[in-house]
């Protein structure tokens, strides 16, 4: 074994002779009042960036580290970074323009040289630069010029903070100046992460107190594999990346401590994984008999080499005597379903009933027109059971399943209802399945044969990139299809200026007047004043008056009634209207061969993924097929992502340039939530450890059998305390818990010393007694979301998914993986009012159909202003927004319509709409 970040052998001698020490643990999850210097309102500020013990700040890692060992002016060569202390030797200067920016410049020097340095976007910085003042720059030298990044004064007065250590103001007062290191000496100063009201300097002040309580971590690498792999151990680890004495040693320190957190991540999944598969049985299905092989006998097509390694894949599940948890993934329009009949006729063959649940009332009717096709040759039946079924036919089918006449169920949240019983069910098939929570999967579990678990195929229409596969679904098996089937024609992909729209239309009459069909979506239903885009409905009047006037203009979106949203679907699968405007309720489950052009109007707005799905809709038939993107004004990010579409037709190729662009936590809506929100480790740049981790935790599997094998040490028990949250310091809240709907009952709780007041259950009854139905389906938005209660209740009544944003949000993290929501969750580490100005423009813009705000009283004003900027942007046109703030001085927002107003004792509630 080496030391850490060093060469040197260790002996025996020196292994003998070092001092033995016994961690503690539980010294790390003292709160941070046992430092110097943490009073009640710092440890606030703390425990709002996510610091709440001495453990929480031991592992919040410095983002980097500032080099401060001084260098001379005439020693720099131009283009390099370096820090120099010199003196202003100019005259006070006034802040300028020069186009956009705004710039301070003075002229400085040491007695090698002088320079003229240069502040950007920083004007407040002009009154600090007196004649005379010494200062420690940190900057690029040009050769003319010295641009500033980092300073300090040093000669007089207060120490200020760079704008990269302040808040948002740029920069504020510090502690009494220090001199700088000398030259040549190592001088590394950590900048962590922090927040407006929690600097780095304070930061960096109460690591220096910790470090030394380091060693008490929880060891979660087994001592062969760190002596196998060389790694430190993770104190010294902690204690390296924190207080460097070398920039390589911050490198090592940080690569040892992400592979940490990766491994134990992958180990808390592989032991959930093995629980599931021994925790109870499943019915053996045996070898495939007649009927399957009938079946593929009479398909029109030869299936791919990708399906029949599914086949194979799924065989070996379904006779394991263990449960089948499979995610099935794959290109648009690789035959999912052709593979989710194979598993579903293998059960009926063997004697049980299977399931197929979708998301929403049009994919589940799409899936019974699919299956009516496939199955026709064998007549096999099955019933389609949703929340617009009439009550005869219910009746019906739930008798026919009760009774084991019936083998196969489709429909949608229906089939999970106490009153939906089946008499042998050996199969489920969820597709979508990232829409749907844990309980609500765990729902049709318990409906299988008594003392079993059924089979589970779980189905993604979006691929996803190996490394979020890996740490979303690592307790699942994965089958991906990358094949398509033979005959299918490419698709032509454009990105089209608004001058060449006459052309686009022209193109598009073209191929309808040749017998071929088409789509236009649009990103919104109506029109509204607040949330600029193409609306469906006006613009499906439009073109039925306008450029598509001798045409049949068809159009469906998700509000309307499903009897006209079916009737919609039909006659343009008939034949009966040439043009479908929509919005993306068709992203999933359309397969119309005849449809050949497809339009997206404000393609900026959607994500890399969700496009890609959207086209998907064409190009499944003999004719060769095109997609137009008309894009409104787009800013960086937005044209890579169009461009990325316009470049490639492989879907896992654009879901992982969707995560290089966006990062691993901000793909909602394109891909699978409830992604694990890591410290230190960054995908996709630590891919190759991650696979590392894998396959040493799977290495260990196989050796010991189990993970918490003694020979492993403590290795669950640091798993658990790394991502479960469920440390000593954890109690109930005024044991808050679930009011209605599938987790009534269930406990939510908070972490001692958390300050803030969680929305409570009177108001919250009132509050979904107000939004009754609309919480159905929905896809919901909790901004400073606390403990999570709001959005956990609307999930309880049947919302959709939830995007969780605050600054902290292990509250809601320990309820959400408490309660098995981690796959209808996105927890959202963020200021609240920032995070909307990046998105509001983006993917998520018109998406959420319920918003929760409940801000801290005391910050009213300002979210005032936030909410009043962005949030018209992100609620959808028949959605809504509850806000909750102080009786005394209510939060009012202006840009949207106040429906509805309520006072509850020191709380007002009132609930918006967007204005018409």
């Amino acid at each position: 074994m080496r030391s850490f970040a060093g060469g040197r052998e260790l002996g025996r001698g020196d292994l003998l002779d070092a001092p033995v020490h016994w961690p503690r643990p539980s010294v790390l999850e003292q709160g941070l009042g046992a430092l110097k210097g943490v009073g009640p309102k710092t440890a606030e500020a703390a425990a709002e960036a996510g610091i709440r013990t001495v453990g929480d700040l031991l592992f919040h890692v410095p983002r980097r580290h500032r080099d401060l060992r001084v260098r001379k002016l005439g020693d720099l060569q131009a283009g390099e970074t370096a820090t120099v202390l010199v003196e202003v030797q100019g005259s006070q200067p006034r802040p300028f323009r020069k186009g956009r920016l705004r710039m301070v410049s003075v002229k400085v020097g040491d007695e090698t040289g002088h320079v003229r340095a240069t502040w950007f976007n920083q004007p407040w910085v002009a009154s600090k630069l007196v004649p005379g003042t010494e200062l420690l720059l940190t900057g690029k030298y040009s050769g003319k010029g010295f641009a500033v990044r980092e300073w300090e004064l040093t000669s007089s007065g207060p120490r200020v903070l760079s704008e990269g250590e302040g808040g948002a103001a740029g920069g504020g007062v510090l502690d009494p100046p220090h001199p700088p290191p000398p030259a040549g000496e190592a001088g590394l100063m950590p900048v962590h992460a922090a927040t407006e009201d929690l600097r780095p300097q304070k930061i960096r002040e109460w690591v220096e107190q910790a470090v030394g309580w380091a060693p008490n971590a929880i060891e979660g690498l087994p001592s062969e594999m760190r002596a196998r792999r060389g790694l430190a151990g993770v104190g010294d680890a902690i204690s390296a990346v924190q207080l460097p004495e070398s920039i390589d040693e911050v490198e090592e320190a940080r690569k040892r401590l992400g592979f940490e957190e990766l491994f134990l991540h992958q180990a808390l999944l592989a032991t959930r994984k093995r629980t599931h598969r021994t925790a109870r049985p499943a019915p053996r299905f045996g070898k495939p008999g007649d009927l399957v092989a009938r079946w593929l006998d009479s398909l029109p097509f030869e299936p791919t080499g990708d399906q029949l390694k599914a086949f194979d894949e799924i065989e070996v599940d379904l006779d394991s005597g263990e449960p089948m948890q499979r995610l099935l993934m794959g290109e648009v329009g690789s035959g999912k379903t052709v593979v989710a009949v194979y598993s579903v006729l293998r059960a009926l063959e063997a004697g049980y009933q299977a399931a197929l649940m979708a998301p929403t009332e049009t994919l589940a009717e799409q899936h019974a027109i699919t299956l009516g096709k496939l199955l026709a040759a064998e007549a096999t039946p099955f019933a389609l059971l949703t929340g617009s079924t009439p009550a005869p036919r219910r009746r019906e089918a739930l008798d026919r399943l009760a009774s084991n006449e019936l083998g196969l169920l489709v429909g949608t949240h229906a089939l999970i209802e106490p009153t939906v019983r089946f008499a042998r069910l050996g199969l489920v098939v969820v597709d979508e399945q990232h829409r749907f929570g844990v309980s609500q999967r765990r729902a049709l579990d318990e409906k299988g044969v008594e003392g079993m678990a059924p089979h589970v195929l779980h189905m993604t229409a979006t691929p996803i990139p190996r490394t979020l596969s890996l740490t979303a679904y690592g307790d699942l098996d994965t089958t991906t299809l990358h094949e398509l089937p033979a005959g299918r024609q490419p698709i032509t992909t454009q990105l089209v200026e608004e001058h060449q729209r006459g052309e686009a239309f022209e193109f598009l009459r073209r191929r309808l007047r040749e017998g071929r069909q088409a789509f236009v979506v649009c990103p919104l239903v109506s029109e509204s004043e607040k949330q600029p885009g193409k609306a469906a409905e006006v613009e499906a009047e439009r073109l039925r008056k306008g450029e598509l006037r001798e045409f049949r203009v068809g159009l469906l979106h998700g509000q309307m009634h499903s009897a006209q949203k079916a009737e919609a679907m039909a006659a343009f699968a008939a034949r009966e209207t040439d043009v479908l405007v929509s919005t993306t309720v068709i992203e999933v489950g359309i397969d119309v061969a005849n449809a050949t052009v497809m339009i997206i109007e404000g393609a900026e707005r959607f994500g890399v993924s969700q496009l890609h799905q959207l086209r998907g809709r064409v190009g499944r038939g003999e004719h060769p097929s095109q997609c137009l993107l008309f894009a409104e004004e787009t800013g960086e990010m937005a044209r890579r992502r169009l461009e990325a579409v316009v470049g490639s037709g492989d879907g896992f190729k654009l879901a992982e340039v969707d995560l290089e662009l966006r990062g691993e936590g901000e793909i909602l809506g394109t891909r699978q939530s409830g992604l694990p929100r890591f410290a230190v480790a960054s995908l996709p740049e630590d891919g190759p450890q991650l696979l590392e981790a894998q396959r040493e935790v799977l290495a260990l599997l196989r050796e010991h059998g189990s993970l918490s094998a003694p020979a492993l040490g403590p290795l669950l028990d640091a798993a658990h305390r790394r991502w479960l949250i469920q440390s000593p310091y954890e109690r109930s809240w005024q044991e808050m818990r679930v009011i209605a709907g599938d987790l009534k009952g269930q406990r939510l709780v908070a972490p001692k010393g958390w300050k803030v007041r969680p929305t409570s259950d009177r108001v919250r009854e009132a509050v979904f007694s107000i939004l009754g139905e609309r919480v159905r389906d929905a896809l919901v938005l909790d901004l400073y979301c606390g403990t999570g209660a709001l959005a956990i209740e609307a999930l309880s009544r049947g919302a959709g998914r939830a995007v969780l944003v605050d600054r902290d949000t292990r509250p809601a993290l320990g309820n959400v993986q408490r309660l098995g929501l981690d796959e209808r969750v996105e927890l959202v580490r963020a200021d609240a009012g920032r995070w909307m100005g990046e998105v509001s423009s983006a993917s998520f813009a018109g998406k959420f159909d319920l918003v929760f705000v409940d801000a801290p009283y005391k910050l009213a004003d300002r979210v005032a202003q936030d909410l009043d900027t962005h949030l018209p942007k992100l609620l959808a046109a028949d959605g809504r927004a509850v806000v909750e703030s102080g009786a005394r001085r209510p939060l009012k927002i202006t840009s949207l319509e106040p429906l509805r107003q309520r006072r509850y004792g020191a709380a007002d509630v009132t609930v918006y709409g967007v204005a018409q």
